[in-house]
């Protein structure tokens, strides 16, 4: 049983951030470019894509800190990985739960209007600047995470 929990962690720490890093560095821009003629779309299928994410980022992050602590018990708290998935966890939690509504409702409130030929386009760039720097963030820890998953620190 050992062995398939130590498995699934790889494969759920896998899971999270490679869809971090996909989702946000390739399938994003990738929408925006194809989609140029159609902001609006790839910012509604991109939204859609981000919310995603970060409904799994909070399945794995709650997986891999049970792993932790049931593997480790109370020593898990001293250790640095463990302290890098809470972050995760509560980024991804103020970006799913936070920014991502607010952005919606601005976009809501924009109506009929796109929000970036709004009034409120100022305050729009504004969190979705936020919410870029916490995806950046949350990217680079997990990054960080999976490297030292490599090395054995679970």
């Amino acid at each position: 049983m050992r062995r398939l929990t130590d498995a699934l962690y790889d494969v759920v720490l896998t899971l999270w951030v490679g869809g971090l890093w996909t989702i946000g560095y390739l399938v994003a821009p990738t929408l925006f470019a194809a989609l140029s003629a159609d902001r609006q779309l790839a910012g509604g299928l991109a939204g859609k894509l981000f919310e995603l994410i970060g409904w799994l980022g909070l399945g794995c992050a709650a997986y891999l800190l049970l792993y932790m602590l049931l593997r480790a018990g109370m020593a898990a708290l001293r250790r640095w990985t463990f302290w890098l998935v809470v972050l995760m966890l509560v980024l991804g939690a103020v970006s799913l739960f936070g920014v991502q509504p607010l952005l919606a409702q601005l976009k809501a409130d924009a109506l009929p209007r796109e929000v970036m030929e709004s009034v409120l386009r100022n305050r729009f760039a504004t969190w979705h600047g936020v919410s870029s720097i916490l995806y950046l963030v949350q990217s680079v820890l997990g990054l960080l995470l999976v490297l030292s998953s490599r090395r054995g620190s679970k």
